[in-house]
């Protein structure tokens, strides 16, 4: 599926461009927005890398992520980094993930992110099952992974190596019939 746009009341998503590295090295590349992620700070080239993987990786056929852009409507800045990954080890599954500019943390644009990736995986995609993994200091995500209808299942202990040690990470997930069940309240 080429080219990804989705539309809900304040973002859409969209497919990255060249004209986006540094709108994504303002959040990859912040200590404060990386804090609780896989990964330490990224520099230009890396970050560089990343959207011409992300680029080349929406061409391929099938494609397997979807790495996007989103886009605050009012503004039509690049406020996040999203991303849907299909699950090579579950049948009809994927893992997403977010990062969002922390000028925009606090108004529900977490929420929001998770919900357009969401209905992209089951709309979309016709998925059964997604999931993601939050860092277990990271309350702010706990928060915004359940209100988006997602339940938690459990904790990956030594899951990820970050910052010299390794990390724990607190499972959540939705199956296609708990989400279409959810109507209204998206």
């Amino acid at each position: 599926m080429y080219p990804v746009i989705r539309h809900h009341i304040r973002l859409s998503l969209r497919e990255l461009t060249v004209d986006d590295v540094d709108a994504v090295l303002a959040i990859y590349g912040s200590p404060e927005a990386t804090e609780h992620l896989s990964f330490t700070p990224r520099s230009r080239d890396e970050v560089s890398g990343i959207v011409e993987r992300s680029m080349y990786s929406a061409t391929v056929s099938p494609r397997e992520e979807y790495a996007l852009a989103v886009i605050e409507a009012d503004s039509g800045e690049l406020i996040g980094f999203a991303r849907l990954a299909l699950d090579p080890h579950q049948q009809r599954a994927a893992t997403i993930g977010f990062a969002l500019h922390p000028d925009t943390w606090g108004v529900g644009y977490g929420r929001e992110t998770v919900r357009l990736l969401l209905d992209l995986a089951f709309a979309d995609l016709d998925l059964h099952r997604v999931w993601a993994a939050r860092a277990p200091l990271n309350v702010a995500s706990e928060k915004t992974l359940l209100a988006s209808g997602m339940t938690e299942e459990g904790r990956i202990r030594g899951h990820v190596h970050v910052r010299g040690t390794w990390r724990d990470s607190i499972v959540y997930g939705v199956l296609r019939e708990e989400w279409d069940g959810q109507g209204d309240q998206r």
